[in-house]
């Protein structure tokens, strides 16, 4: 480890045995991928996971929140320092009209379960997610979205954690939304508690016939091994996958990870694969659509770790 060790085991001794050492971080992502993590715990509660950030702050050890593990690529080294897992989960309607309701949700809530939850009771505004393996606070990071939607359409305000340990509330026009990114992309050290989202009423019926339909595109479109779901974000007008289609490089592979045949967009786990191959796919890709069509393509995912 490279975090004092005499400080880090004061720190993790007063945590208790929640606290995992050497805990291997590929399990706890989508595409099961990652070296271990020096320090590893879960939260079930939105003030522990406060109290938890402020007393690794206080001890100056790095920290990273974990939601549900998609969307991030952990080296191969791991992550040295304190990996949170954000379990965060509960929701309640804070206003309820005819047409309208507001839902204030934790950051660790399942896109997925939440988005059927709400349509069966008649709520919409979150289909699009039924097939979105993140959680509400990785959704707001990354401005998460599919099917011509996204979650800042939901948003109206978010409570965090900042720099200095306070608790805010930040209005839907502070957080910087835009394709994919937001204003969490940018300030590292702030944190998503909890969300208040906006829906809409209609037909219970018709909510889980949009989902239905989602589902049965995903199931079409996207591969079902092991991913960290988009790899590249769609370039102006134009889409990655149909980009590193084009240049041949489907079924391309290094190691144990695989440019799908299903989709180019997604880099599958076919067994053992590393954070190490996937960017060296990662630069065959962006080096073969930069030869034939001079477009430079961004990670979507995020890089964690060493």
């Amino acid at each position: 480890m490279s975090v004092a060790v005499n400080q880090t085991t004061h720190w993790a001794g007063e945590l208790g045995a929640r606290v995992l050492t050497n805990e291997p971080l590929a399990p706890h992502t989508t595409f099961r991928i990652g070296g271990p993590a020096d320090f590893f715990i879960t939260v079930q509660t939105v003030d522990e996971l406060v109290a938890i950030v402020q007393r690794a702050r206080q001890a100056q050890i790095p920290l990273f929140v974990l939601g549900n593990g998609s969307n991030i690529l952990v080296s191969d080294r791991g992550f040295r320092g304190l990996v949170i897992e954000n379990r965060c989960a509960q929701f309640a309607f804070t206003e309820i009209d005819a047409t309208r309701a507001r839902l204030a949700v934790e950051s660790g809530a399942m896109l997925p379960g939440l988005a059927n939850r709400l349509a069966r009771q008649g709520w919409s505004g979150l289909e699009w997610a039924i097939g979105v393996p993140g959680t509400i606070g990785g959704a707001i990071v990354g401005n998460a979205g599919a099917h011509g939607a996204c979650i800042a359409d939901n948003v109206m305000r978010v409570t965090i954690l900042d720099a200095r340990g306070a608790m805010r509330e930040l209005h839907k026009t502070e957080l910087a939304f835009a394709y994919r990114t937001s204003r969490f992309k940018h300030v590292r050290d702030e944190i998503v508690l909890r969300a208040e989202l906006e829906l809409r009423r209609d037909d219970p019926s018709a909510c889980i016939a949009r989902m239905q339909q989602y589902t049965e595109h995903r199931r079409r479109t996207q591969p079902t091994e092991p991913s960290v779901g988009s790899m590249f974000k769609n370039p102006p007008g134009d889409a990655a996958g149909r980009l590193i289609d084009a240049v041949g490089l489907k079924g391309t592979r290094v190691g144990g990870v695989e440019v799908s045949s299903v989709h180019a967009n997604f880099f599958v786990n076919r067994g053992g694969a590393t954070a190490s191959d996937v960017l060296r796919l990662v630069e065959i890709v962006r080096e073969r659509v930069r030869a034939q069509f001079g477009v430079e393509l961004e990670l979507e995912i995020e890089l964690v770790g060493d």
